[in-house]
């Protein structure tokens, strides 16, 4: 494995930095205020490309290999988490499943939209009784003639409703005999009769992401808005999880080098007792731990992105880099804190927003009790 990027994979860093301190800092501390999603920011990552990067040009997409599209995420989070959200949820859950299980039609009918900027898409999976536990859906699609009525609710669900999302892609019971149940995945629309969309409100951290409640009462969908084959649905999701584990590993490391990059240049600037706190062997150490988790957690991303884009099993790296990434994350954030002292608990520091938002991410996309039982299979069947 090679450790050194590839030039358009440094270019691609350094252009997604430059627009993130530009386009994105300046504006980050209002939008969490405000609890604000930023339709303005997302046409801004589209034109920048940043949507629908590993897709072939012929669906509108830039071509590019898993490593650069996790550089570009990494690159957004280490600057505000809630525009690396926006960013990592539609590439991975929104415009994943429809790349890889859609039909030709279906593709050519969203893929372009979705690779703007100009739209969203969002994924279906999480109920209030099916979390870690995604065949615990109760969603259910019955099938009339050559239609589908939905009925069900879904909930936490990332660019699920603000105005440029076009719809989402739902799991659904489509078949129950006692115990043994059949999920199938369906495209729903926005603006069919019976979906309803929610935005949620009071969120602790990614205050200016898009988060909804998804309802659908008899929600009817004709036949050709199934996603991949009836009964494929849990495997659709599964395999997006692991795609999607690789850019919540990327924000978690994101956010880790921008809360590092923070409290290294707080110590140099902060005085106690008539030199820098960076020259207290405590602080510097802090700053060593820092550093060395987070170099360690970017060599098992890229090594799981390497194995993904060389065509090799990395499901249990993609799981490993997700919980990794997600608790250094946790860990180097809270030592930023420490080293800003007082001030790190004050809204005028942007390290405040970077300790509320890392939270999510052992949360999110798999918590990390969930990451450690998915590797642990691989273990012990290997």
């Amino acid at each position: 494995m090679n450790f050194e990027l590839t030039e358009e994979q440094q270019m691609i860093r350094q252009t997604v930095r430059e627009f993130a301190e530009r386009e994105i800092k300046p504006v980050a501390k209002e939008l969490d205020e405000k609890a604000q999603f930023s339709i303005e920011l997302t046409k801004k990552m589209g034109e920048l490309g940043l949507f629908g990067m590993y897709l072939p040009d012929k669906y509108g997409g830039q071509n590019l290999d898993t490593l650069s599209y996790i550089i570009a995420v990494e690159e957004i989070a280490r600057v505000d988490s809630s525009q690396a959200a926006t960013l990592a949820a539609h590439n991975s859950l929104g415009i994943g499943p429809i790349y890889y299980y859609g039909t030709e039609e279906q593709k050519m009918k969203y893929l372009p939209q979705l690779c703007t900027g100009e739209a969203l898409w969002a994924f279906g999976l999480t109920e209030t009784n099916a979390g870690s536990d995604s065949r615990g859906t109760k969603t259910f699609a019955v099938q009339e003639g050559n239609s589908w009525i939905i009925n069900g609710s879904k909930i936490f669900i990332t660019n699920g409703s603000s105005p440029i999302s076009m719809g989402a892609t739902v799991q659904t019971i489509s078949k129950a005999d006692g115990q043994k149940k059949e999920f199938t995945t369906f495209i729903v629309e926005k603006g069919t009769e019976g979906f309803t969309r929610i935005p949620m409100h009071g969120k602790m951290m990614w205050r200016a992401s898009d988060t909804a409640e998804l309802y659908f009462d008899n929600c009817k969908i004709p036949q050709e808005n199934m996603l991949g084959n009836r009964g494929q649905g849990s495997k659709i999701m599964l395999s997006t999880l692991d795609n999607g584990r690789l850019s919540i590993g990327a924000m978690g490391l994101g956010l880790a080098q921008g809360a590092y990059e923070m409290a290294l240049k707080y110590s140099k600037e902060r005085k106690q007792f008539g030199k820098s706190i960076s020259k207290f062997q405590t602080i510097a150490f802090y700053l060593v731990e820092m550093a060395t988790r987070i170099e360690l957690a970017r060599n098992l991303l890229y090594k799981a992105c390497w194995l993904k884009d060389n065509n090799k099993p990395f499901a249990k790296e993609a799981a490993m880099s997700k919980w990794y990434c997600s608790e250094i994350a946790k860990e180097v954030a809270d030592l930023a804190v420490q080293i800003h002292g007082g001030y790190g608990l004050m809204k005028d520091y942007d390290i405040e927003r970077f300790y509320r938002d890392q939270r999510l991410l052992q949360i999110g996309e798999g918590t990390s009790e969930i990451q450690k039982l998915v590797i642990s299979r691989y273990l012990l069947n290997e």
